[in-house]
């Protein structure tokens, strides 16, 4: 007499995959978050440092005398604005408002590098982190004092506000940030984009989509 058979256990198709398979896919995403997580520290580095050098360079070479700087003509010069405000010229009478909300921008940013797979999300990212590092620092060690102190500007573009690389940073990261956004695009790399109906339902009659009379 054949011996009775045990029935297979149920298993979870959203599970790992068990033994060396899974372990192998789940070290590959673990790789890849560590290479996003990289580069977007390596944007957030670049733009701080180059913001953090022409703030410098426009302090020792432009404020001691007021001098100017015509880049073209005087629809784009260059001269030193110290800013209390929010970029562009913004809220001057919020100085450690701003600095606060600067804090947790980056708090913000960091708590999403943990779910980081997306390379153009970890480029946006970067920038942000890259930006909002440039400007507190100023607002930390500049004066008059610690969390009040005043962003160094020099960028000034006829009938425009006066700017800084940081706030451009923070610019530009954030439009990438919408865009990413309008298209469906997640930081883990999946999408949120609605599925799209399928032409005919079977509920419907067939593709004519006329039920039963």
């Amino acid at each position: 007499m054949d011996e009775p058979v045990e029935p297979l256990a149920a298993t979870d198709p959203s599970a790992p995959a068990p033994g060396p398979v899974g372990a192998t896919a789940a070290g590959a995403r673990a790789a890849v978050r560590r290479r996003r997580i990289g580069v977007l520290l390596g944007v957030a580095l670049l733009a701080y440092v180059i913001d953090l050098i022409s703030k410098l360079v426009v302090v020792a070479r432009l404020e001691p005398d007021h001098s100017v700087i015509r880049v073209i003509g005087d629809v784009m010069t260059f001269q030193v604005i110290r800013n209390p405000g929010a970029a562009f010229g913004m809220g001057q009478a919020m100085t450690v408002v701003f600095t606060a909300i600067a804090a947790a921008v980056i708090v913000v940013i960091w708590r999403i590098a943990r779910r980081l797979y997306s390379l153009p999300w970890a480029i946006a990212l970067g920038l942000l982190l890259g930006g909002a590092l440039g400007n507190l620092t100023d607002r930390l060690f500049r004066s008059p004092g610690v969390f009040r102190g005043h962003v160094v500007d020099f960028i000034s573009v006829q009938h425009f506000a006066v700017f800084n690389l940081a706030d451009s940073a923070i610019v530009c990261g954030g439009i990438l940030v919408v865009l990413l956004s309008f298209r469906g695009s997640n930081p883990d790399g999946s999408s949120h984009q609605p599925a799209k109906p399928k032409a005919g339902r079977a509920d419907q009659g067939g593709p004519e989509g006329t039920g039963p009379e």
